[in-house]
């Protein structure tokens, strides 16, 4: 059995700035909406059988408690956040489960969901998708938790994020900490680029194992004694932002994987089509139900 758990509000962002904009009679802009149900469509065509969709039901999460700079909704344009709440809803009629955060974040969800569905002997594969940086750390050595680029069909195991970002999966978060993530809000350590950060944490994995002496590091790296000063300065800081970028996978998504089977449609999936301008997705989903 194969797993596949979606980042809603990736493909929604994503389909926004991907599609022209489309305005139903009622005024309500759609497109964005309708762009992430026909991914799901899609994946049901492509023979997906079980399948969990995460979204950022509020932007804030326990996180901007923990930081001030932690990304807000801000800037945010207002079509989008609109659809928010009108993509749930149809994804959900449509027979998708969903996992709508409001404390936690939707990669916390998708972290969940992949910890409970491994732990399923019946599950061979959890396909992740999402090309979304922090994701990387779920997945395992394995290779029963992959990342998958759907847009790109770029399917990362460890050994491809190993080879994209340096480090093991296991080293994403601190990775990120080192470096900054700007989608997030996390700065970083002044100084701290992608290649010092993945050679140290590729020796040493984690933020705490590096030695605060460069006269201590085995391996040669440019400009060690500043990276080193810069560390040392900036520890606090940085064990805060790895706190931020730790994907937490004990959120209370789902009971068992059982729950993630799509088998149809609900009721007033067709209803709600028809006011979205997506009729010919509703026909192509009853097409597929079993």
């Amino acid at each position: 059995m194969e797993i596949h758990l979606v980042d809603g509000t990736y493909e929604l962002f994503r389909h926004y700035f991907a599609v022209p904009s489309h305005k139903t009679s009622e005024g309500i802009e759609v497109a964005a909406t309708r762009g992430v149900l026909g991914t799901l469509v899609r994946l049901l065509e492509d023979g997906a059988t079980h399948i969990g969709v995460a979204t950022d039901h509020v932007v804030e999460s326990f996180r901007n408690d923990l930081f001030d700079g932690y990304k807000t909704g801000e800037g945010t344009p207002p079509e989008i956040m609109s659809q928010f709440p009108l993509v749930e809803a149809l994804i959900e009629a449509a027979g998708f489960i969903t996992f709508p955060m409001i404390e936690f974040e939707a990669d916390d969800a998708l972290a969940s969901a992949a910890c409970i569905a491994k732990e399923d002997p019946s599950v061979n594969k959890i396909l992740i998708c999402s090309p979304d940086k922090d994701l990387a750390q779920c997945v395992t050595d394995d290779g029963r938790v992959i990342q998958f680029d759907r847009r790109q069909e770029i399917i990362y195991d460890s050994s491809g994020v190993k080879e994209k970002f340096g480090v093991e999966p296991s080293s994403i978060p601190d990775f990120l900490a080192l470096v900054g993530d700007t989608a997030d809000g996390i700065p970083g350590l002044p100084g701290w680029g992608a290649k010092s950060s993945s050679l140290l944490l590729a020796r040493y994995e984690k933020i705490e194992k590096i030695p605060l002496d460069p006269n201590k590091w085995d391996i040669p790296v440019r400009g060690a004694a500043k990276l080193a000063e810069t560390l040392s300065q900036n520890f606090e800081e940085a064990q805060l932002y790895k706190e931020l970028t730790i994907l937490r996978d004990n959120v209370p998504v789902m009971s068992n994987v059982s729950e993630l089977e799509w088998i149809a449609p609900k009721e007033h999936f067709a209803e709600l089509c028809d006011r979205l301008d997506s009729s010919k997705l509703a026909e192509r989903i009853k097409k597929l139900s079993r």
